[in-house]
């Protein structure tokens, strides 16, 4: 069972990126997945989550417009398209699975984690 996230980069503020998150081991078909993100010196916070079946997203208010969670449940990837980023964005991004019934924002629902993809945006 793994995640393996990719696409991150270096880019200019106001630029965009797409973070992709490929399962393998498993399907993610019956799995709400989510994208975390940890920047230096700071807790690892929630991003976006989408449930099993593409039907509901949720956003942290930092990134809500401007980001876009979606998933292909036939691939079993998820993929987290970043818009008009900021610098305040730079860290580093982990996708994961969601297995415990907790909340979704709470890193203790999540059984397995991505091994993370850097994000730096340069102002």
């Amino acid at each position: 069972v793994q995640l393996q996230a990719s696409g991150g980069g270096l880019v200019q503020a106001g630029g965009s990126l797409t973070l992709s998150c490929a399962a393998s081991g498993f399907t993610i078909s019956t799995y709400t997945m989510s994208w975390f993100r940890q920047a230096p010196g700071k807790e690892r916070e929630f991003v976006a989550a989408i449930t099993f079946n593409g039907a509901a997203t949720n956003y942290a208010d930092s990134v809500r417009g401007r980001f876009t969670i979606s998933r292909d449940n036939v691939k079993d990837t998820v993929d987290l398209q970043m818009n008009n980023l900021k610098p305040a964005d730079t860290a580093t991004y982990y996708c994961a699975r969601k297995y415990y019934q907790l909340s979704f924002y709470s890193t203790g629902s999540y059984d397995r984690w991505g091994q993370g993809t850097q994000v730096t945006v340069s102002s």
